[in-house]
């Protein structure tokens, strides 16, 4: 029997403290969730609606309804489908109901080597200097920080994380607040700083300014990168690239277009939007190897998915039986 959608909605989980990044601040995670069936094994997926390229929660779920309404379609024909948060939750549920079918964990169905758990930076919301300040003391046991920026002010904010969290490797996420010359008056600051990489300091239309520029601290497209047909423009931009699965829509994507970037010599950051466990398992799986991975969306919920994943310091694991992607642990 073929899969069905017999489940689509809206969830929302709050979160314990507000989420602030150049273009706004978040108060809760509003995700899509959806559940197919087969007439026996169920398989679910869930996405975020990424408001930067124009999803609401209203556009998501018509988009899945338009793709699903009368027959689910199958993995390769989902990938005909524009890449997003919809067919990210789409293509993460059929390979959910694949792995509960098939017995088997989605990783071996993939062809993957059996996943390690992954250390995953923790972000460090914008704020005045002062704030920063104290969420890095909080935060400075952490390997590594992700520190969200937004423009006049920059150097005073990265200083103050930097004093708070002196061990902590540094990741620096401008979220495309900058202009060319915020760049070139940063980055060197920056990286007497130590900061290991800035994500996205140009909006990705202006991001042509950065060719010939000096690099002195490794850039990371994020915006700039949906899928694998972004590649070539960013070639000569950046060192490295961030993998979402709401970007690129789904596992199916992301493992391409991690595979592709490799062979085109980027390194691979893989981030998250602010959701719940059934999210990062898939993101996670991605992440293996991964130079830089964001995965701390669950972190910032107040309350995450029943038997969700397993995060212990710096360390996130893989999914527990009968989460997503795995099947049940067999009776004894």
């Amino acid at each position: 029997m073929r899969p069905r959608l017999v489940q689509l909605g809206a969830a929302r989980f709050p979160l314990e403290t507000p989420f602030a990044i150049a273009r706004g601040t978040r108060l809760a995670a509003e995700l899509v969730t959806v559940t197919l069936h087969d007439g026996t094994h169920f398989g679910r997926g869930e996405c975020q609606p990424f408001a930067r390229f124009g999803e609401s929660r209203d556009s998501v779920l018509a988009q899945i309804n338009a793709i699903a309404l009368a027959e689910m379609p199958g993995p390769d024909a989902l990938q005909t489908f524009p890449p997003g948060a919809a067919r990210n939750a789409l293509d993460c549920a059929l390979w959910d109901l694949r792995a509960k079918q098939a017995g088997k964990p989605v990783w071996q169905l993939a062809g993957l080597a059996p996943p390690e758990p992954v250390t995953t930076l923790l972000t460090i919301s914008l704020d005045t200097p002062a704030a920063m300040h104290r969420a890095a003391i909080a935060a400075a046991s952490r390997p590594v920080l992700k520190v969200k920026l937004g423009g006049a002010g920059d150097l005073d904010r990265l200083a103050a994380v930097h004093k708070g969290a002196p061990g902590a490797q540094l990741v620096v996420d401008a979220n495309e607040s900058w202009t060319l010359a915020d760049y070139l008056a940063l980055a060197p600051q920056f990286a007497e700083l130590g900061v290991a990489m800035i994500e996205q300091p140009l909006p990705a239309a202006a991001q042509e300014a950065l060719r010939g520029q000096p690099r002195p601290v490794p850039l990371c497209a994020d915006e700039s990168c949906i899928d694998r047909t972004s590649l070539p423009a960013l070639a000569g931009l950046y060192d490295l690239i961030n993998i979402k699965l709401d970007k690129c829509g789904g596992l199916t994507e992301a493992l391409a277009l991690r595979a592709a970037a490799r062979v085109q010599g980027f390194g691979i950051m893989v981030g998250c939007m602010i959701s719940t466990s059934r999210a990062i398992a898939p993101a996670l799986l991605v992440a293996q190897g991964a130079e830089f991975a964001d995965l701390d969306g669950p972190l910032w919920l107040r309350a995450d998915r029943f038997n969700g994943l397993k995060y212990e310091g710096a360390q996130v694991h893989p999914a527990a039986p009968g989460f997503w992607g795995q099947p049940p642990a067999a009776r004894g």
